[in-house]
């Protein structure tokens, strides 16, 4: 019986999954992009979800930043959703 080590050499599998998520990653923020590329066309709540996206898996801080932005404007545009959302889970809203 041999017990793992914390630092086993890396297999190819692991490599292979590594780039395979690197490929999901990359895919995801390309479709964030175009959703946020074309605002008029898409709802609110598919919006927010390539906001998030970008906000994690963003290449650079700017569009970090400006994915940030547009969920705060986003918040703006429906002050009560929050306010709301605070109610539902039993806490209240302040």
């Amino acid at each position: 019986m041999t017990a793992p080590f914390p630092f086993r050499k890396r297999q190819a599998r692991d490599e292979t999954r590594d780039a395979a998520r690197v490929d999901w990653i990359e895919e995801r923020r390309r479709e964030a992009r175009m959703v946020v590329a074309d605002v008029v066309h898409h709802s609110d709540h598919l919006i927010r979800l390539a906001c998030n996206v970008l906000v994690q898996h963003g290449e650079t801080p700017e569009e970090r930043e400006d994915a940030r932005i547009l969920l705060v404007v986003l918040d703006a545009r429906r002050p009560g959703r929050s306010a709301q959302r605070r109610d539902d889970d039993g806490r209240a809203a302040r």
